[in-house]
């Protein structure tokens, strides 16, 4: 185990929790307080740096906010050096993320976040990723109330239509 790694976890974040961190949007508060409660230890959580890399790659690239706004937030997450980040990717964990990524004919990030959940001993991968749910061997939860994921949603969906 690595220094600094959260003991017990009860479940991986993934970057869909992270992404409306980044920017305002009507999920910003609740995705911020949920990261502060991982970060704080008061949510027994692990948060995969991977996931960090790919909120920046999604807000910047598909998103279209300012690279410097996104690179300060989660610069600000990344300094804070909470054992819940998860720094390492191990071969072992890649390769079975691979793996599950064909069985499942699913993206390799989900796969991986699949193999990270069951390497710490969960099942939980916290994520608005319905695709997810229909794997059998994890359990999806969304921390935000419906209501507020379908602002978001309609939000992003209002954003890009007119652009």
């Amino acid at each position: 185990m690595q220094k600094g790694r959260l003991v017990y976890s009860e479940g991986v974040v993934d970057v869909s929790i992270i992404v409306p961190a980044c920017f305002n949007n009507p999920l910003k508060d609740d995705s911020i307080s949920f990261i502060s409660q991982v970060l704080t230890g008061k949510k027994k959580a692990t948060i995969p740096i991977s996931s960090i890399i790919g909120a920046y790659h999604i807000t910047t690239q598909y998103l279209k906010v300012p690279r410097n706004v996104v690179r300060e937030i989660l610069d600000g997450i990344l300094r804070i050096f909470s054992p819940a980040l998860c720094s390492s990717i191990s071969p072992d964990v890649a390769s079975k993320g691979l793996e599950y990524s064909v069985i499942y004919d699913i993206e390799a990030w989900d796969g991986y976040l699949i193999a990270l959940a069951k390497s710490l001993g969960t099942s939980i991968i916290y994520s608005l990723d319905k695709e997810l749910s229909k794997i059998r061997e994890v359990t999806v939860v969304n921390p935000f109330t419906q209501d507020n994921v379908r602002k978001y949603h309609d939000f992003i969906k209002a954003r890009f239509k007119t652009k």
